[in-house]
């Protein structure tokens, strides 16, 4: 590292946790965020702060006026324009040492499967169960951890999955694919700062991957009340049928 870099990230640094290795570690990362609204937004801002080498950033949206409540990567001078690329421009703004790649159409099952299987993490900042269960069977197949965030209303939640853990769930086994109707902003509404809670959660545990430090959330749920400011962890187990995970044992 240059005397720049070192001095960039010197609080992290210091942390015996994650001193020189655990910095070289992120530098030397490359994670895909798909999503860069309410939830990527924070997540691509911290991850990008923190040092994460190789960013891979994939939305189709385009930013508007209504997103700019929560969506904190974008500004007014961005609408219009596509997320990836708002969102790259303010990456480059607050650490150009970060290489960010843009995707900005809406990629293929396949095409998906091989931008994956050249990263090293995935983080789902979507908001429909059909993309999430896609990225879900392309991670568990590629064997990638995934870090899901979700946030709508007053309530969010975070989860890891890990193909490389024994007897890891998947996203799957907490939603089923015959479960559930997509909820949406647009439709339901959200609190401003929930995004960033749930988003940050989820770049933290990002890092903690990365450098290895701590106990990240695979095998739970961490669900967050921002009505009443309760957290609580759930443990989550593998379904005996989940037709993503199931058939890896």
């Amino acid at each position: 590292m240059q005397d720049a870099e070192l001095l960039r990230y010197s609080r992290q640094i210091m942390l015996p946790e994650v001193d020189i290795a655990g910095q070289e570690a992120l530098q030397a990362s490359r994670v895909m965020i798909v999503g860069l609204g309410g939830l990527g937004s924070p997540v691509s801002l911290y991850l990008a702060a923190a040092g994460v080498g190789t960013l891979l950033l994939c939305d189709d949206d385009e930013v508007e006026l209504s997103n700019l409540q929560r969506q904190i990567a974008h500004n007014k001078n961005a609408i219009g324009m596509n997320k990836a690329v708002s969102a790259a421009q303010t990456i480059q703004a607050i650490n150009p040492h970060v290489k960010v790649d843009t995707q900005t159409r809406r990629l293929s099952q396949d095409e998906l499967r091989s931008k994956i299987e050249e990263i090293d993490l995935v983080l789902d900042c979507t908001d429909n169960f059909e993309t999430r269960h896609m990225i879900n069977r392309i991670c568990w197949q590629s064997r990638t951890p995934l870090i899901s965030g979700a946030a709508i209303r007053w309530e969010g939640q975070v989860a890891v999955f890990d193909a490389n853990i024994a007897g890891s769930p998947c996203y799957s086994c907490l939603y089923p694919d015959q479960e559930g109707a997509d909820l949406n902003c647009a439709e339901n509404g959200v609190i401003a700062p929930l995004v960033g809670v749930i988003g940050t959660c989820q770049a933290l545990e990002a890092v903690k991957l990365i450098t290895g430090v701590g106990e990240n959330l695979i095998g739970h749920v961490l669900y967050f009340d921002a009505k009443y400011m309760e957290w609580r962890k759930l443990t989550l187990t593998k379904r005996l049928n989940c037709p993503v995970c199931s058939p890896q044992d």
